[in-house]
This record gives structure tokens, C-alpha cells and sequence, in this order.
């Protein structure tokens, strides 16, 4: 039965809308609080809390930029960064765990309509994960589709998710090796406990392993596919239309971004009140933090100012009905970076200047500073290979940048 037909059958109950941009921004802007009191026990469980779940579900926010006639949002690109902005202030792990829902949302837009239908059609509200580290699986064709198997790191989000993308090497049409995109539900692949990290502790990044297991034609596509090279669905909207890897990084830098803009609260809240050990002298008074403020705030508004520029960027592309180029899209992925380096500045800046008693796992801006150095090694968060791809491509020369 196709999307269309269902919304026809009075038997189907209709599907369930999300909401605007707006709204879904509104709500999380309300689920902030809510995160940042789990947090404790986010971590103490490796993974966001039952509670967690249900209220990402309930609210809807990681339906951003599923398609309308799913009852998605199809919102703007800058979206993904307003909602995340004040989740990854109120709680790291679970921010990084949600902007994963939120990514491979958007990759199943160029899914197959008939896979979209097997993730979305019974429950409007599910929630993926994944990872795309092609060289970590194989995969080879037979009747009706593709056997796969192989073991993946980083899985974000792994625990609370619904269905999972993986993706694999496979011989493609020509006999070539192909990287190719594999939607798996939740029951045939293995979650493994292997997520002990000293940041983003509660993001639930654990290792998944798949085993032999089938998986039909129209539940997987090409990498290049993902890469938007060329237009898939008639009239799809704007965010349907971007390179998605390309855009990944934004949406991770959006994270960085509100993990960052909670340090630096946290700091100013505590030096407002902070009285030195050694001199007894309030350090709101102190010149040096003076700077180390101006420092940090003025890192958070140039980083604000790239990240919204690179959607804005891209939305002016899309909108003047082309595809970007290839500088376009380097130049896309170096700003959301940079961005995100940005943030990372913010964050050591007041961890500097905040003294011995940050070190306490007790005072929270811990957290942010080891939150913020384990997003920062996120692949999109590398600024040499980024920088490499931006410079190289300015100067006239090939994108060296597959992901891209």
C-alpha cells in the first residue's frame, strides 16, 4: 500500500502531523530543561533515559525534515540549528544522540518511497540512527537484494533507535566497488556495550554488529545518491534536494554551538558569584576574566554567524533551482567546521579561566568542557581535512572530499 493510497483508507488512522519549524523549535526550547535534569542520569546510563525517548517522540522535534506527506516538517535548514542549540545547552549526550534522529531523518528523504513507507507509514514518529563508514562492512548482491554484514563504531543513539542506515562496500553495476546505504530495523542487528567514553558520556555511541543479515532492494541506496549530485523526487522540497553530508556537518556544528553556548553560561553564572581562594577577592572584577569573557562570547557570535550563513547558503542554491558546486559545497562544510572550532575556543577559554574547582565532577562545566572535546572529534568537526577541501577547491582544483 502506498503513502497514498493509506491516507485514502478510512481504516488508517491519518497521519499523525508534527508540526511547523516554528513549533518543533518552540518544543524544544521546552524539552531543554527537562535534559538538562536528566543529565546526571544520562550518563549514569550511557544513554538518553526512557523519559528521553518518549519526549523526543512526543514533541516531534526529530521530524524536522521528514517529508510533509509523511506529517514531517519539512523544514529550512537553519531549523536543525535552533532546535539544537538549546538541547545541546541543557545536556550534550542528549543533544548528540537526538541531532542523529534529526541527520538520518533527512537521509531516508532519498530513500525509495517504498522504504520510506516501511519506517514512517505505521509510526509517523520513529527514530534512526546510523553510521557511514563504508569500509567497516561488506555487503554483496542477491536475488532481491543485498546480504550484509560488519561491525561499526559511533552508532549514536543506537540504543532508543527504531531502524539504523550502515553503510557497506558492494560490487556495483560495472563490477566496480560501490558504497552503498543499508536500512536495517532494529531486530536484525546487535547492539554491543561498548561505549565507555570520558565525553558525551550518555550518547549511547555503541558498536553494532550485523551478521549475514538480508536486506531487500528498495531498503538501500548508493552513496552518491545521498551526495545529491543530481535531482531525485519531482518537486521535493529545498531540503530534500542538499548533499547530506554536506549538510551533517551543519547540524552537528548546530550542536557543538549549544553545547558551547552552555559552558559559557554556566562560567558567567559562576563568576558572578566566585570569590578567589587565594587573593579573596571577587573575580568578577578581575580584568583578565574581562578578556577571557569578551573572548568566549565574541567566539560564540562569529560561530553563530557562520553556521546560520552556511544554511543560508545553501537554501539560496537550492532555491535558485540548481545543485551546488562542488567549491559551494567545501565551502559549506569548511564554515560549519569552523564554526564548530569556534565553539570548541568558547569552551576552553572559560574551562582556562575558571580555575581548579572546574575539575569537580560535580560542577557541571566538567561536563561541557568533556562534551565538547569528544564532539570536536567528530569527522564533519575536522578542520584539516574541511580546510583542505575548501582551499583546494578555492584554488581551482578537484574535490579530493568523497563525502562531499
Amino acid at each position: 500500500m502506498t503513502i497514498q493510497s493509506a491516507l485514502k483508507n478510512e481504516t488508517r488512522p491519518q497521519i499523525e502531523r508534527a508540526g511547523t519549524a516554528d513549533e518543533l523549535i518552540k518544543r524544544a526550547q521546552e524539552l531543554a530543561p527537562a535534559l538538562r535534569e536528566r543529565a546526571a542520569e544520562t550518563i549514569s546510563l550511557r544513554q538518553p533515559p526512557e523519559a528521553t525517548r518518549l519526549d523526543v517522540k512526543r514533541t516531534g522535534i526529530h521530524r524536522l525534515f521528514q517529508p510533509a506527506r509523511f506529517g514531517g516538517a519539512d523544514a529550512p535548514f537553519r531549523a536543525a540549528v535552533d532546535v539544537m542549540r538549546p538541547l545541546g545547552e541543557a545536556c550534550g549526550s542528549s543533544a548528540w544522540s537526538i541531532v542523529q534522529n534529526i541527520s538520518h531523518n533527512s537521509m531516508m528523504c532519498r530513500w525509495p518511497e517504498q522504504a520510506q513507507e516501511d519506517v514512517w507509514l505505521d509510526d509517523p514518529s520513529a527514530l534512526l540512527s546510523g553510521i557511514l563508514i563504508p569500509n567497516l562492512g561488506k555487503a554483496r548482491r542477491v536475488e532481491g537484494g543485498y546480504i550484509l554484514s560488519g561491525r561499526w563504531p559511533f552508532v549514536s543513539g543506537v540504543s532508543l533507535a527504531d531502524w539504523a542506515i550502515f553503510t557497506a562496500f558492494t560490487e556495483g553495476p560495472n563490477g566496480e566497488e560501490e558504497d552503498r546505504h543499508f536500512l536495517v530495523p532494529k531486530k536484525d542487528y546487535t547492539i554491543l556495550d561498548t561505549w565507555h567514553a570520558v565525553g558525551l558520556r550518555g550518547s549511547a555511541s555503541h558498536d553494532v554488529t550485523l551478521e549475514e543479515v538480508f536486506v531487500p532492494e528498495h531498503r538501500t541506496t548508493t552513496g552518491e545518491t545521498m551526495r545529491a549530485r543530481a535531482p531525485l523526487f519531482e518537486g521535493e522540497a529545498i531540503n530534500m534536494r542538499a548533499p547530506l553530508y554536506c549538510m551533517f556537518g551543519v547540524y552537528i556544528g548546530g550542536t557543538a554551538l549549544g553545547i558551547a553556548e552552555g559552558a559559557v553560561n554556566i562560567y558567567l553564572d559562576q563568576a558572578r558569584t566566585r570569590i578567589s581562594r587565594v587573593s579573596g577577592k571577587a573575580v568578577i572584577d578581575f580584568s583578565t576574566q574581562h578578556v577571557k569573557v569578551a573572548e568566549a562570547l565574541s567566539c560564540l557570535r562569529a560561530a553563530r554567524l557562520l553556521i546560520y550563513g552556511a544554511c543560508e547558503q545553501m537554501t539560496d542554491i537550492l532555491e535558485s533551482d540548481r545543485l551546488p558546486t562542488d567549491e559551494e559545497r567545501a565551502r559549506c562544510r569548511a564554515e560549519a567546521t569552523f564554526a564548530g572550532q569556534l565553539a570548541t575556543r568558547a569552551v576552553n577559554v572559560v574551562w582556562d579561566a575558571a580555575g581548579g574547582g572546574a575539575i569537580y565532577e560535580r560542577n557541571p562545566l566538567s561536563r561541557y568542557f568533556t562534551d565538547m572535546s569528544a564532539a570536536n572529534r567528530h569527522i564533519t568537526q575536522n578542520w584539516d581535512v574541511s580546510a583542505i577541501s575548501h582551499g583546494r577547491t578555492a584554488l581551482g582544483l578537484p574535490l579530493d572530499n568523497p563525502t562531499l
